[in-house]
């Protein structure tokens, strides 16, 4: 596989076509993704403006691989003080890895950003390298207010997961805490959407700016009302991709408050895990 830094360069080179400098720009984020993939991806789109039409603004790719490599330096440099620390620290006898782990190593399925990829437009509003740098310093040991992640100071909102309850940062969705059954819990929004549809920036206008008519339906979204978060289970169907065209919506189940169920769903691209909530 090619580098990331290659990969950069044909992002910005303006011979290529719009759609392989696209595709460039792709391969730098499955290559880092502070926010995971689809997030960052989001994220890019709004903070860069990158057009629904990507002739409308070909220099928004560029705009958005600096951000992503402005963040990538920040991380670099920190994960080989790391490696150092490490490679000194097993040398000295003391092999067990120090809790928590630093954030790049985070199981993003069991960690506290897990609805960053179910729901992908709750990620923090931060640039990307002011969210590497305020993890940083939370890994070096500072006392940050409010969210880890987004540092949002409102209190926590509440979030049913079918059979408990757990708290959410206003901002960002970050679970401090998971449910009381030990479980890190698929959020799934309110709003339905599609993965292609946001891959192909149907949010977007061509001016840079969010689209009001995306959804359809749906007006424009509020920072405080794109998604609400409720837990959504639903017994024994198959969802796929529960948010996208092809979810049963009549099928859906909204559970609050009862101890039951095996939810069969999607967590990844292409292939589906069950979960058991007891």
């Amino acid at each position: 596989m090619t580098s990331f830094l290659t990969h950069r360069a044909r992002a910005h080179d303006a011979r290529l076509p719009h759609h392989r400098r696209h595709s460039a720009l792709r391969t730098c984020i499955t290559l880092f993704a502070p926010y995971g993939f689809r997030a960052t991806y989001h994220h890019l789109t709004l903070s860069a403006r990158i057009p629904r039409h990507l002739e409308a603004d070909p220099d928004a790719l560029a705009r958005a691989v600096e951000e992503l490599h402005e963040a990538r330096v920040l991380w670099f440099a920190r994960a080989e003080e790391y490696t150092t620390q490490r490679r000194a620290e097993k040398w000295a006898g003391r092999r067990a890895v120090a809790n928590p782990r630093p954030w790049w190593l985070r199981s993003r399925w069991e960690g506290p950003d897990r609805a960053w990829y179910d729901a992908p437009f709750r990620h923090p509003s931060l640039r990307l390298s002011e969210y590497v740098r305020r993890q940083n310093a939370i890994l070096d040991g500072a006392d940050l207010p409010g969210c880890p992640a987004c540092g949002d100071e409102e209190p926590l909102e509440p979030n049913s997961t079918g059979h408990s309850w757990v708290e959410l940062c206003r901002g960002c969705a970050w679970a401090p805490v998971p449910c009381p059954c030990g479980q890190r819990h698929r959020l799934v929004p309110d709003i339905p959407y599609g993965w292609n549809e946001i891959w192909q920036r149907a949010h977007m206008s061509d001016d840079g700016m969010p689209n009001p008519h995306w959804p359809a339906g749906q007006g424009s979204l509020r920072s405080s009302d794109r998604w609400s978060g409720r837990a959504v289970f639903a017994r024994g169907v198959q969802l796929g991709e529960l948010a996208g065209e092809h979810a049963h919506h009549d099928e859906i189940v909204v559970l609050t408050g009862e101890e039951h169920l095996v939810a069969k769903t999607a967590l990844l691209d292409e292939s589906e895990t069950t979960m058991k909530c007891q």
